[in-house]
């Protein structure tokens, strides 16, 4: 678009049936990637299939896909009932297998006595499902959701990604969401494609992608990630030419640990953890955990998640820092940022 790559070089497969989902910041080319498979949008290059049939020039009604989107696009004019219907009016259904399909479409969704509701009397969350009916009613292989649920309450968006994970399970079909939500998409899908700048990032299930990201923006955009400078000299990891237990990568000299914060802890190392020390600048309680914050050197500030149950006491002064050899990942320099 005007010159620049909304998505560059991606190449990644859809399992059918799965619950896939594309994550990233704002302007990082998922929402574009969603329309490239709707066929709104059309590829400049590459190829795109789906059920093993090349669509590139198929355009988005003769393609076997539906979508639900932001604004959820329902009919103010139309009751529920006709807004469902409006896709297989199109395709000239009779009455009455439309009002068969109509109200199976809303017994999915529970809405079976709201067919005759106008749309203005119905809740954010009772439109988004009409919007979901309407999209499942064309019996779709592939459902595309765009950020269905970025304008709900955190407890209805909560009570929602059960209801969308139970139906997807129901039906078999494959689900892919965009969103920018890592807790969505961790909590919701199968496999996660993580996008950045209009490239693909990473593609994995929901617990390799927070535990082994394959570089530090993966990391970063995954919850919080601390980053400790290591040298490799000989057959030895050093930390501010401490020795470290763990497994040396095979070539290069220079690597950044990535550690999550609750795989670190406070107090005496145990026989094969790592230990550092460091002075405590901060902590502060967030309900379930306390965060610390802890100062290594001069330069480097790591942050610390305990269960705040553990210990009424906070640590104040010096005090060490321990974590297990087999924590988090040894990323290369290059990829660490």
């Amino acid at each position: 678009f005007n010159g620049q790559k909304a998505v560059d070089g991606l190449d990644f497969s859809i399992l059918q049936g799965e619950f896939f989902s594309l994550l990233g910041p704002s302007g990082c080319g998922k929402t574009t990637t969603l329309r490239l498979i709707a066929g709104f949008e059309q590829p400049d290059e590459g190829s795109l299939y789906i059920d093993e049939k090349d669509v590139n020039g198929v355009p988005p009604f003769k393609r076997n896909v539906n979508t639900v989107f932001q604004s959820y696009a329902l009919f103010p004019h139309l009751n529920v009932f006709e807004n469902v219907a409006f896709g297989l009016r199109r395709r000239g259904l009779e009455e009455d297998e439309i009002r068969k399909e109509v109200l199976r479409s809303l017994a999915l969704v529970r809405l079976e006595d709201f067919e005759r509701r106008r749309i203005r009397q119905l809740s954010g969350g009772q439109q988004q499902r009409v919007a979901m009916a309407r999209a499942l009613a064309n019996k779709p292989s592939v459902l595309l959701l765009d950020e269905p649920m970025a304008a709900l309450d955190s407890q209805l968006k909560r009570d929602m990604r059960r209801e969308l994970k139970a139906l997807q399970r129901q039906l078999g079909i494959t689900f892919v969401l965009v969103t920018h939500d890592q807790e969505e998409a961790l909590t919701l899908s199968d496999r996660v494609a993580v996008l950045d700048k209009g490239r693909l990032q990473q593609v994995s299930p929901p617990e390799q992608l927070y535990r082994k990201p394959e570089n530090r923006f993966v990391a970063e955009f995954i919850g919080r990630a601390n980053f400790l400078p290591i040298k490799v000299v000989g057959n030895q990891l050093q930390f501010q030419g401490r020795p470290l237990s763990g497994e040396p990568p095979p070539n290069g000299s220079d690597y950044s640990w990535m550690l999550r914060p609750e795989s670190l802890r406070l107090g005496q190392p145990a026989e094969e953890e790592n230990s550092v020390t460091g002075r405590l600048i901060d902590s502060t309680f967030v309900g379930p955990i306390i965060r610390h914050q802890i100062l290594l050197g001069d330069d480097i500030v790591v942050t610390v998640e305990e269960p705040s149950t553990r210990s009424a006491a906070t640590p104040k002064g010096d005090v060490s820092v321990c974590w297990s050899a087999d924590s988090g990942r040894l990323l290369p320099k290059e990829m660490a940022g």
